[in-house]
Parts: structure tokens; sequence; C-alpha cells
């Protein structure tokens, strides 16, 4: 008896938890949203293929008015955020100043002594906590190759030269928001993940989530942070309510203002049309953009946003691969801004329709006669290289498996025509930051959707999509008696010459 009690305790308990942990739901038009206006953002996403939706998620009030992710994306997946980590980090800022632990004038150089070159230029020593926050250090060029591609990135980073005095100019600066989780790393003896979870991760309740590393365990600050569409919106109604979160205040009133506020302009200069159409020289906080209609966002690579709106009390927030950033974010403005106008609008039956939400898989008919020539062939390719020395297909009865090997590593794949098939692979994807030290080290092996078309009689289409993050791998082979050739590409890397790697059949 006692122990069915004890259970009984410990099931409410868990489910209080869990229950906090959830924002509470509603419905578009319960809250005087439209759901015509989401639909017609649906409906226009997915006339234009450039972008691709993830997942959609709108807020009003604190509660959720509506929710789809399109499979095989889903709500318990994390996300790639790129540039949305900034956020996080510059919160963590805001925290340790509350704790007294640092001021946002303290200058840079003195958090690492062991780390400056031998001599130390005026802009360097002025160089201050802010001017990483509003990215305004002084460089005059992106340094992420020079500092991220080095094993000791704070010694890198010190080592750049600042051409202009800092805090008067803006250029967005990644390892700039990595010095940022260096200097936390610094003063509390935690890396950011571990002084985040008491005192921001875990009020809001936010579990589960990991962030990349530099080779010394250093968050990368200005990347990395991988997390739930959910635990997105969770911080941007954080920033609605001023820091405020079920009768405490987790982040300082003063900070979400400082943060949230332009610091500097991109383009003084722009003319009132340029300003009219683009939302990247609206100004920037800390580690935050502002944006129009007196909105401000945090914002990461290929269309991760936390779009916040404080005059209407809401939030839009979008996870995605899209490569017209702006293009997205014009729909998300023509189409769901406008919907929190709505005012005693007819119902939609808008949430069967994101429940309903799917990425197209490849599809085409069987190619049984070259199927059975191929299947369970070896092919050796011919020329050394770090992306494949051999693969294997296999055809199943319903399936087809794909063997990758990469010097002594192997990678397995299963692929279907017409569906996505759900798996993992440590094998690293696509990733915007693939040449930094450390990257996607130390992290759970990596979720993975297969499927394939031939394109063909003798083209065969396959698509890996790494749905943790934004983006998807193709791969296409073309057969020719026992030789076969091989193009890796990825959905953002520009280029017009990928590599044909060439195999033989052994």
């Amino acid at each position: 008896m006692k122990s069915t009690f004890q259970t009984l305790i410990l099931f409410v308990f868990s489910f209080q938890i869990f229950a906090q942990s959830s924002l509470p739901r509603s419905t578009p038009e319960a809250l005087n949203i439209s759901s015509e206006g989401i639909q017609q953002f649906l409906d226009a996403v997915e006339s234009e293929s450039k972008h691709e939706m993830h997942s959609l998620m709108i807020l009003r009030n604190g509660q959720v008015a509506a929710e789809g992710w399109w499979s095989p994306y889903s709500p318990e997946s994390k996300h790639t955020m790129y540039s949305v980590s900034k956020t996080f980090t510059a919160s963590a800022i805001g925290l340790a100043v509350a704790e007294g632990k640092l001021k946002v004038t303290d200058k840079v150089v003195t958090f690492f002594p062991e780390s400056l070159p031998a001599t130390v230029s005026p802009y360097l020593a002025e160089l201050e906590i802010k001017d990483l926050l509003s990215m305004t250090v002084g460089h005059d060029k992106s340094f992420n190759q020079e500092v991220f591609t080095q094993e000791d990135w704070v010694k890198a980073f010190l080592s750049m030269p600042i051409a202009n005095k800092p805090g008067t100019k803006f250029l967005y600066n990644t390892s700039a928001s990595y010095m940022l989780s260096a200097i936390i790393q610094k003063v509390t003896g935690q890396n950011l993940l571990e002084y985040l979870k008491p005192r921001l991760l875990n009020p809001l309740g936010i579990y589960g989530l990991d962030w990349e590393t530099d080779l010394d365990g250093v968050a990368v600050g200005g990347w990395g942070i991988r997390v739930k569409t959910e635990d997105m919106a969770k911080l941007g109604q954080l920033f609605l309510q001023k820091g405020h979160w079920n009768g405490k205040q987790i982040l300082p009133e003063s900070w979400i203002d400082e943060a949230s506020t332009m610091k500097i302009m991109q383009e003084p200069d722009a003319s009132d049309e340029k300003m009219a159409a683009n939302d990247w020289i609206q100004g920037y906080g800390y580690q935050m953009w502002r944006s129009r209609y007196n909105s401000y966002r945090a914002d990461g690579a290929f269309g991760q946003y936390i779009l916040i709106l404080p005059e209407l009390d809401g939030l839009i927030v979008i996870t995605s691969e899209t490569r017209d950033m702006q293009g997205l974010l014009d729909l998300a403005w023509k189409y769901l801004l406008p919907a929190f106008d709505a005012n005693g609008t007819t119902e939609k039956n808008i949430n069967k329709n994101l429940k309903n939400l799917s990425l197209v898989s490849l599809k085409s008919k069987s190619n049984k006669k070259l199927e059975k020539e191929i299947s369970n062939n070896t092919y050796h390719i011919d020329k050394q290289n770090n992306i494949v020395s051999q693969f294997n297909l296999e055809f199943l009865k319903d399936k087809s498996r794909l063997t990758l090997k990469v010097g002594e590593d192997s990678y397995e794949f299963l692929l279907s025509s017409g569906e996505w098939v759900l798996g993992t692979t440590v094998r690293k994807g696509p990733n915007l930051f693939h040449f930094a030290q450390n990257q996607l080290e130390g992290l759970a092996p990596f979720k993975v959707a297969g499927s394939y078309a031939w394109k063909d009689a003798e083209t065969l289409e396959i698509k890996l999509k790494y749905y943790e993050s934004p983006h998807t791998e193709t791969i296409l082979i073309t057969f020719e008696g026992d030789m076969a050739k091989m193009v890796f590409s990825n959905s953002f890397e520009n280029r017009e010459d990928w590599p044909v790697f060439v195999g033989k059949a052994l």
C-alpha cells in the first residue's frame, strides 16, 4: 500500500513537472488570430520550393495558437539553431552581470592575459564585452576561418587585427560570440550549458538540448545549440514577459531591454526604400536583430527565427532551410502579421492541416533489372579522398541499404522509394561550420531519414535528410557496366563543380 502511494505521488509529481514544462495551448480564433492567414502562409511556402519549412509555432498572450511540423521533423526533434545560439549566449552574460561576476564595460583582454599577443594594439586594449555583444569589435572582415581552424580559438581571436575603433562599426562576428562563451567559462568555471541549466534552461523547462564545443570544452557560443521548437518559443516568451516566468524573475528586466534595443545601425546611410524592405539593417542589440514592424528576433542561418512582436504580445517561431532568408520573413510579414489583427473570424480547421504536414520523399518505379545487377556489388573509388572510399547498395524487398565506407569507418543507411526511412548515424552531415576544429564531435548519433528514386534507367538519386539540422545531402550515382560515378551535394553550398567519384565493382 505504501509503495503504491509513493508511486502515485511520484506520478503526480512527474506529471506536474511535465505540465509546467509545456506551454499552454489554445486556438487561433480564441486568441484573435486568423486561421485563414496561417493557411495562406502555409500555401505560400509550399508554392515556393526555395523555402523548406520544418516547423512553425505561433503564440499570443503566452499561449500556443497554432503549431506544425513537416515530417520527418517532429515536436520531439531538436534542431540546429545556428546563430539563434547567440541569444542564449548573451542571456548567460546578462545573468553573470546580475550576479556581479562581470560588467559589460569590462575589457576583454583582462580575462585572458595568458593568450594575448606580444604587442597589444590600442584598439584591442579598448575592446569591451559590450562590443562583443553588439558586433562592434572593429574587425574589417570575418575571421571565422582564421579563428575556428586553430586549436586555441581565444588566442587566435586576440591576434586578429582590429581596424576600427571598437563600438563604432557593425560587422557580423561569430568569433566575437565565441569569446562571450569563453568569458563565461573563465569567470564561472562552467561552460555555457552548465551555467545556464539551473538559471535559465531548467526554470523554462528546456531539457535534452546539446551544444557543440571547441577542443577545450568551451561551448562555441555563436552557433551549435540544438533545441526543440517549443524551447525556442519559451525563450521568446521570456523576452516578451520581460524576463518574468512562473512568478520568478529569470532574467533582469533591464537586461531584456538592453539586449532587445538598438545599439548600432548596420547601414546608417541606407535609403528609406531599402530600410522599408530589409530586416537586416533595422539595428542590432545584444546578439539579437531589430526587425521591421517594431519587432526584434533571434535569427539563425537558413531560416531559424524567434520573431518577437511586443505590440501584439505575439511570437512567430520558425525552423526551416532556405537560402532566401529575407524572402521567408517577407512571407511571414505578408500573411502571419496581419493574421494577428483578426476579430471575430470564423474558425477554420487549421489544426488538421497543421498535423498533416510533410516533406515529400523521393519516389519512382523500380528498376529491377539494374537493381539485380548492382545489388551487393562493392564499388571501390579510384581516388583517395575524405568523403567515400567505397560503397555498396543492397536492394531488399521493400527497402534498400546504402553502405558508405570512408577509410576504416563504415556507415549504413536504410532507404525507401515513396517514404522516408528513419534511422541514426554517426556520420556527420552537411554543416555550415564544417571547417571548425572539433565540429560536431561528442554529440549523440545523428537522426537521418533516407529515400531514393531512379531519375532515369542508369541514375539513382538518394536523399539523406539530417533532420536534427536544416540540411539534406543528395547523392547521384550513375551506373555504366561495372563502373559507377558518384556525386555528393547538399542544399546550401553553391558549387557548380561538385567532385565526381568514380568507382569500379570488384
